[in-house]
């Protein structure tokens, strides 16, 4: 069975770093181009971030470029999503997507482009 699975949020002060996790199963995360996404409470979701199949490149929201980073663990058929210096506006609900085989079809990184979606993990960034 085909899920995504996102752990590592939590309670952060700003400045401070998290380190999400996309576990897959039911298919090989090397496959398939994997997106980040994001909604803050009261806002639309909003695209963060993806990480291409076998060249392993990548796409940032201008919003986050120089702070997040993305790679993958294909032993662990995992995707992490590495936030640093975070702030009080990056606090939402943080979601991984299975984007297509090809990375031409998954960027620009629109939620109407990923059809397999994890049920997210909360990241608050507060005093």
């Amino acid at each position: 069975q085909l899920q995504l699975a996102e752990s590592g949020g939590g309670l952060v002060q700003p400045g401070g770093s998290l380190r999400l996790s996309c576990a897959a199963s039911g298919f090989n995360v090397g496959n398939y181009v994997i997106g980040w996404f994001r909604q803050a409470p009261g806002k639309e979701r909003e695209a963060v971030s993806c990480i291409g199949t076998t060249d392993g490149r990548t796409n940032f929201a201008d919003s986050v470029k120089g702070r997040f980073s993305v790679y993958r663990d294909d032993a662990e058929n995992t995707v992490y999503l590495q936030m640093n210096m975070l702030m009080p506006k990056n606090t939402a609900v943080y979601y991984c997507a299975r984007g297509s085989t090809y990375w031409r079809d998954s960027v620009p990184i629109r939620s109407s482009r990923y059809h397999y979606w994890g049920r997210g993990t909360e990241v608050a960034v507060s005093k």
